[in-house]
C-alpha cells in the first residue's frame, strides 16, 4: 500500500501524507480560534470635543429648528380611470423668515406645483400658500399658518464681508434625508448662473459643502450660525455632488424677500426706455447700451434723452449709456443689476454717449410693469 514493488511510495501515501500534515498545521489554530470567556473591550476615553466639533453640534442645534423640508405635488390624470390625482413631483428645503410662518426658499423648488407642504424640525406638515416670488432670482415665499411657537426665525447675517477660504455649513434635506448638516469653505465669490428665466444671478457664493439634490432652498451659514446665503445649485455632469455649489447671497434675499412679502413680486425700478439687446449692440458696433425708445411722459423722456429713429433708409443712433451711477454698463442685464440697487422714486446718475461726446445725466426711477 505505500510503497511498490520498485521501492517507490504510491500516490496515495503521499496524498494521505498531505493531509496528515494540513490537519497538524491548522488544528492548533483551530484549538486557539474560540475564547469562551471573551468580554467586549475596555473603552478608551476619549476627553473633550475639539472646539470646532462643539461649534459645529451648537450650531447644528441652534439653527436646525428653523429648517424645514419641501414636498411639491403636482396633479395628474389616472390613465385607466381620467380622475385627476395628486402624486409626488419633488423635494427640496427651505427656512422660517418670521413669526409670522414666511418660510423662503427657490422658486424653481415650488415652480410648477400644484400644491406645497412644508414639514416642520418637529416633524409637524404643515399646507403652504405661495405668496410671493422673484423667477429671475430664485426665490419665492411660501406661508404657513403654523402657531408662533412652533416657529423660528433663522438668524440672518451678511454676504458683502465674506471672505474666500471662510467656513460655512450647509443644512437641508439631501435625497430626502430631513435634517442633514454638511461643511466645506468657501470656494469663490462673484459667480455667476443663469436662472429659471435665463437670466444670470448675479454675485453668488460657491461652496464646496456638499450639496445634492433636496438641498435646494436651504440655508448656506457660517460659523456663527448666521444665514450667509440660499443653497441653490450645484455643477455636476452626473446631478449628485461633485465639490461644486452655489448659493445665493443673503444680502440679495434680504432685499427681495421684504418686496416678495409686500406685493407679491419684485418691483423693478426702471428709467422709462427701451434697449436694444446684446446682439442688435453687436450688430451696430455700439459699446455700451443702445436707447431705442422712450415712454412719452417718463423719467427718460423728462431727462431728455434721445430715441434711435428711422427715415426711410436711414437710421439714427439714439444716446447709448455707457455708465449707471459709475458702473460701466455693456448690457440690458448689467443696467437690471445696476438699477436694482435703488429704490423706485430715486435719482441715478446715467453716463451716456452722444454725438461722440460723453455726458451725465441724472435721471429719476420709476417701477417697471414686468
Amino acid at each position: 500500500m505505500w510503497s511498490s514493488s520498485s521501492g517507490k511510495v504510491s500516490p496515495l501515501a503521499i496524498v494521505v501524507l498531505l493531509l496528515l500534515g494540513l490537519w497538524l498545521l491548522v488544528n492548533p489554530l483551530q484549538n486557539g480560534r474560540y475564547n469562551k470567556n471573551a468580554q467586549p473591550r475596555a473603552v478608551t476615553a476619549r476627553g473633550d470635543l475639539a472646539a470646532d466639533e462643539q461649534n459645529t453640534i451648537e450650531l447644528f442645534k441652534n439653527v436646525s429648528p428653523s429648517v424645514v423640508y419641501i414636498t411639491t405635488l403636482a396633479i395628474r390624470r389616472n390613465l385607466f380611470s381620467l380622475n385627476a390625482v395628486e402624486i409626488p413631483q419633488g423635494t427640496g428645503s427651505g427656512f422660517v423668515w418670521d413669526e409670522q410662518g414666511r418660510i423662503v426658499t427657490n422658486y424653481h423648488v415650488v415652480s410648477e406645483a400644484s400644491r406645497v407642504e412644508v414639514t416642520m424640525a418637529d416633524h409637524s406638515v404643515w399646507k403652504a400658500v405661495l405668496i410671493g416670488a422673484a423667477p429671475d432670482k430664485d426665490l419665492a415665499v411660501l406661508q404657513i399658518d403654523a402657531p408662533s411657537a412652533r416657529v423660528h426665525p433663522i438668524p440672518v447675517g451678511e454676504s458683502e464681508a465674506l471672505l474666500v477660504g471662510q467656513k460655512v455649513f450647509a443644512i437641508g434635506n439631501p435625497f430626502g434625508l430631513d435634517q442633514t448638516i454638511t461643511s466645506g469653505i468657501i470656494s469663490a465669490l462673484g459667480r455667476e448662473i443663469k436662472s429659471v428665466t435665463g437670466r444670470m444671478i448675479r454675485n453668488m457664493i460657491q461652496t464646496d459643502a456638499a450639496i445634492n439634490p433636496g438641498n435646494s432652498g436651504g440655508p448656506l451659514l457660517d460659523s456663527a450660525g448666521r444665514l450667509i446665503g440660499m443653497n441653490t445649485a450645484i455643477y455636476s455632469p452626473s446631478g449628485a455632488y461633485a465639490g461644486i455649489g452655489f448659493a445665493v447671497p443673503v444680502q440679495e434675499i434680504n432685499r427681495v424677500i421684504p418686496q416678495l412679502i409686500r406685493n407679491g413680486r419684485l418691483i423693478r425700478p426702471g428709467i422709462g426706455a427701451n434697449l436694444a439687446d446684446a446682439r442688435l449692440v453687436r450688430r451696430l458696433g455700439v459699446d455700451g447700451v443702445l436707447i431705442l425708445n422712450v415712454e412719452p411722459g417718463g423719467p427718460a423722456h423728462r431727462a431728455g434723452l434721445r430715441p434711435t429713429k428711422q427715415y426711410g433708409s436711414d437710421i439714427i443712433l439714439g444716446d447709448v449709456i455707457v455708465k449707471v451711477a459709475g458702473n460701466p454698463v455693456r448690457s440690458y442685464d448689467d443696467i437690471r443689476t445696476e438699477l436694482e440697487k435703488f429704490q423706485v422714486g430715486e435719482k441715478v446718475v446715467l453716463t451716456i454717449l452722444r454725438d461722440g461726446r460723453l455726458m451725465e445725466v441724472p435721471i429719476g426711477l420709476t417701477a417697471l410693469d414686468d
